[in-house]
């Protein structure tokens, strides 16, 4: 993705996010079975509908639960690129965000 495109898509995230989009952040998958779900989930969405993938994903655009967890910790995060790598979301993301595919 062009540095363009990705700053682009970056802001319509957080723009998205402040303007209180609701999101799935609930049920956390506990299992590799509910994770494999959110992922076919994310999989049947058309290409390129980016607001279905934040709601799905569960994304926040803060620290989330008790641990404060964010993509930071995340082990799909890219630091270096501000992206997070799981295929099935591939998106930028900043380091404070948080979705239900965090993993550590």
């Amino acid at each position: 993705m062009p540095v363009e495109d990705h700053d682009q898509v970056l802001a319509r995230i957080a723009e998205l996010l402040a303007s209180g989009l609701e999101t799935m952040t609930e049920p956390f998958p506990e299992t590799e079975k509910e994770f494999s779900q959110i992922l076919r989930e994310l999989r049947e969405l058309p290409a390129g509908d980016l607001e279905q993938k934040l709601v799905i994903g569960g994304f926040v655009d803060h620290p989330y639960g008790e641990e404060e967890q964010r993509c930071l910790e995340c082990m799909y995060y890219l630091v270096h690129r501000k992206w997070c790598d799981l295929p099935e979301l591939a998106v930028p993301v900043e380091p404070h965000w948080w979705c239900r595919l965090w993993r550590i």
